[in-house]
């Protein structure tokens, strides 16, 4: 008998062999199978520190749609398995978090919640490595519109500042002709999404204000604890209208140590990222008028769905939601429908499935958003700016943004960049 037939009789020796004991009863060790196995999402974010909440409530409400897909069966039988490492803040944490998730943890999807101070360093990793990734919180515009920081695999679920400048400006422009605001000043946190939010807002206001006057510009660090100098320097320059995108902990803080001051009794704010409950709900005396862009707001858009997927997260986890939040829900929408519609975790093949994607949501301006193809990231999302009171429900009217005039001037200062 040769090696091959020998090979041959043994294999349908083991064969019967396994049969019979299969029919006495007795089993086989359990080997896992694909199916069984979990689809790892690594999630690179903030969750310590002053703005942990940024964190916190991203894994929040991504944990809420992985339950419900996990829940419908997942892909195959697959779960998603969320993996959150925290970055402090800090883009070499975030870029070797999101390294040590592929390679260590065996993530096969990226959902980078962070701040736009980690999600450039993280943008690099995907570079090399070639997973999907979709970043969900941070707004500098150039991160998508800018060709040579795109990755083919890498998309924004995020609002973006050219977006928010837009109607940031149309707005605060027709506040400042009603009321006669001439002299501005702005006072925006020292990093990227600060430059870039409150330049893109100067742009425009004086596009459609021209007669506007800009008397100063404070920046304070990212994370800093003291505003006295930069309250010290609005209320020197005297500036009818003050213009602000601090975020979370740190506008809370400025807030508050304005407030000893009564800077806001001297001065109109904007402050387009005021409008988010946990900010609204940790100002220890929050004056009534600012102005702001939405965050999140369980009442805008004013949809049943919008409503009841803010209640069920509060019941869930004892607060409203955050607008990273919102955010992060979106990516998870994106990422699951791709999943199921490619029937893989191959980056390659995820990407083609999201690139022009329409999905319903209850975030969207008209009930959807949509994942535009030539630059991968969202539009559609609903936006709009109204002014506090004190209480429930916080900002009772919104104006909403007009999403045709957003794209006609975005498309304008893409080709003024050199991005479109």
């Amino acid at each position: 008998m040769t090696e091959p037939q020998r090979t041959g009789a043994n294999r349908r020796g083991f064969i019967k062999a396994a049969g019979a004991l299969t029919a006495t009863g007795l089993a086989f060790p359990y080997i896992s199978r694909a199916q069984d196995k979990p689809i790892r999402v690594g999630v690179p974010t903030i969750l310590s520190g002053r703005v942990a909440q940024l964190g916190i409530s991203s894994r929040n409400a991504l944990q809420v749609e992985a339950d419900k897909f996990n829940a419908a069966g997942g892909l195959n039988g697959r779960k998603i398995e969320l993996i959150t490492r925290d970055s402090k803040g800090k883009p070499d944490e975030a870029a070797n978090n999101t390294r040590q998730l592929i390679n260590g943890d065996g993530c096969e999807i990226i959902i980078s919640a962070e701040s736009s101070a980690g999600a450039f360093a993280v943008q690099e990793v995907i570079r090399e490595l070639k997973v999907l990734c979709i970043h969900t919180n941070s707004e500098t515009s150039s991160l998508s519109a800018d060709p040579k920081i795109r990755v083919p695999t890498a998309f924004r679920t995020a609002r973006q500042g050219i977006h928010d400048a837009i109607v940031s400006a149309a707005y605060a422009g027709n506040v400042a002709k009603a009321k006669g605001l001439k002299t501005w000043m702005t006072c925006s946190p020292d990093y990227a999404y600060g430059r870039d939010n409150t330049s893109l807002f100067l742009e425009y206001m004086k596009r459609f204000h021209p007669e506007i006057e800009v008397v100063g510009e404070a920046w304070p660090k990212l994370f800093q604890a003291d505003y006295t100098e930069n309250i010290t320097k609005i209320l020197q320059s005297k500036p009818q209208a003050l213009y602000s995108a601090l975020w979370a902990g740190d506008l809370v803080s400025f807030l508050d140590q304005s407030g000893i001051y009564n800077l806001f009794s001297q001065t109109t704010l904007f402050a387009i990222n005021m409008a988010d409950y946990t900010t609204l709900t940790a100002v220890k005396n929050l004056p009534a008028g600012i102005h702001s862009s939405s965050r999140y707001l369980k009442t805008f858009p004013a949809v049943p769905e919008n409503a009841a997927w803010g209640d069920a997260y509060k019941a869930k986890f004892g607060d409203y939601p955050t607008n990273w939040s919102w955010e992060n829900a979106l990516a998870m929408s994106f990422l699951t429908t791709a999943l199921k519609k490619v029937n893989s975790t191959d980056g390659a093949k995820l990407a083609d499935a999201i690139r022009g994607m329409k999905v319903k949501s209850p975030f969207g301006a008209d009930g959807t958003v949509t994942m535009r193809a030539e630059d991968q990231t969202t539009i559609g999302y609903a936006i709009g700016w109204g002014t506090t009171i004190p209480k429930e429900p916080w900002v009772p009217t919104v104006t909403p943004g007009d999403w045709k005039s957003i794209l006609e001037h975005e498309a304008e200062w893409k080709k003024k960049m050199g991005f479109a």
